[in-house]
């Protein structure tokens, strides 16, 4: 049996044995010995190398979890968790050159990254708006907006949930109130209905996920998310959408070009 690519523990570390391991597993991540999707050796292998109890082992690999380096699949072990980044380019994502070749923001952009873009769980409503999204849309608590919620996943994971608000007076009885809203998403049926795209305002933070998010973005232990609030505004400066999104972190880069004038 090969040898595992791991030190030997230090006697004379004040450093708890268990982090010393999880030390010894983050470093071989880090330096590519241990490879996205490769399955980190086992419990008992582990034991062996180092001489511990199995406890001692579980607490180390909670430790990289916890990090979100790892993610156990029950009955075939722990495995060295894949990131498929996407560089969110904040400059280009919504141009008008996208929508215009049929792809929307998130098809574009991963496709740009070399990820296999798809959408699920979409389900379209219609209701009344929360007082926050009344407030951004401008429009009052008692009118209707139509709710188009969906789940964006890259080469099968999913990395993002997303809500958007229109108001229901532009939506209503329109491809962006049925669940294929055609080439281009919804940007490019608003366009089509007379309202140019001329900015996009968004806010984002960075947390700890709730449960339901958890579940919907497989995340492990760990792993915050980036909830980022979208404001779509027409050449008229009417806000036409409101876009909801919560983005696991470890699945995107968020790049940014400013101006320096």
């Amino acid at each position: 049996m090969a040898e595992l690519p791991f030190p030997d523990l230090d006697p004379t570390s004040d450093r708890a044995v268990f982090r010393q391991i999880a030390d010894h597993i983050r470093q071989a991540i880090e330096r590519g010995t241990l490879a996205e999707g490769d399955k980190v050796p086992s419990e008992a292998r582990l034991m062996q190398h180092y001489g511990v109890a199995r406890m001692t082992i579980r607490n180390a690999l909670q430790v990289l979890q916890g990090e979100g380096l790892t993610v156990a699949e029950h009955g075939r072990g722990v495995f060295v968790r894949s990131h498929p980044p996407v560089r969110r380019l904040a400059s280009d994502r919504f141009a008008r050159r996208h929508r215009e070749q049929g792809k929307a923001a998130f098809i574009a952009e991963t496709e740009g990254a070399g990820g296999r873009p798809t959408v699920d769980s979409i389900e379209i409503t219609e209701g009344r708006p929360s007082a926050e999204v009344a407030g951004l849309l401008g429009i009052g608590l008692e009118d209707h907006v139509i709710v188009r919620s969906r789940r964006y996943l890259i080469n099968g994971q999913p990395v993002e949930t997303a809500v958007s608000y229109i108001p229901a007076e532009i939506a209503r009885g329109t491809r962006i109130a049925q669940p294929d809203s055609g080439p281009g998403g919804i940007y490019a049926r608003l366009e089509e209905l007379g309202f140019r795209l001329d900015r996009f305002v968004e806010e984002i933070r960075s947390r700890m996920p709730l449960r339901d998010e958890v579940r919907a973005l497989k995340l492990a232990p760990g792993v915050p998310v980036f909830h980022l609030v979208r404001t779509a505004y027409a050449a008229d400066g009417r806000a036409v959408e409101v876009c909801d999104t919560v983005m696991s972190s470890d699945a995107y880069v968020l790049s940014y070009e400013l101006p320096a004038r």
